[in-house]
């Protein structure tokens, strides 16, 4: 009789310490109440970061009244900078437009990485920030899946078209204001840091 007993209790228990360990997991994806707006860890890109809610891949990114740096590169691409903002989470984003002033659809496949695991072949995710003074090269961030925190689906840009593009990076230290951005194929643009 006792052995029964014995057995009993531990499966009292088990199920029990199932119970709760199940309460806390449930508890604890409850997510704060703010419905899931809010990034958790601080690398997750702004609401603005990879295609505009208001009218598509044609519509202009958010700020592009401001200009702050372009370049031009082969076949009439153009981008142009619209901000360069560091954020308090420790990096900058870069925010601009870029737009097909050529004869034929753009592709965005020349300024991807060079990494084998990317699932956009179509990205910016080989964009740079560049503090000459400093002498260190910003790659763009990624999150835990490995996606980097920039624009991509970046392909068939029909002539005439434009697109806003963003990339976020490690922000540089605080007293560097200025800095390169880079994009492969493209000359060089520097741009101020805004806070």
């Amino acid at each position: 009789m006792s052995i029964r007993r014995t057995t009993k209790a531990a499966r009292g228990a088990a199920v029990l310490a199932g119970a709760v360990g199940l309460a806390l997991v449930v508890a604890g994806c409850g997510g704060g109440g703010d419905g899931g707006a809010k990034a958790t860890d601080g690398n997750k890109p702004p609401a603005r970061s990879t295609a505009p809610k208001d009218g598509g891949p044609g519509s202009p990114a958010a700020d592009s009244d401001k200009v702050i740096g372009e370049m031009k590169g082969p076949d009439g691409v153009v981008v142009t900078l619209h901000s360069v903002i560091r954020d308090s989470g420790g990096f900058v984003t870069v925010n601009g437009t870029v737009a097909n002033h050529g004869n034929r659809p753009f592709n965005a496949i020349n300024w991807r990485s060079n990494e084998t695991e990317l699932r956009s072949r179509s990205s910016i995710s080989g964009a740079t920030l560049v503090d000459k003074a400093g002498k260190k090269r910003y790659l763009v961030l990624r999150d835990t899946n490995g996606e980097c925190l920039c624009t991509t689906g970046l392909s068939g840009l029909m002539p005439g078209a434009s697109r806003p593009v963003f990339a976020q990076f490690p922000a540089p230290p605080a007293k560097v204001t200025e800095v390169d951005f880079q994009l492969p194929t493209m000359p060089p643009a520097s741009v101020q840091i805004t806070d």
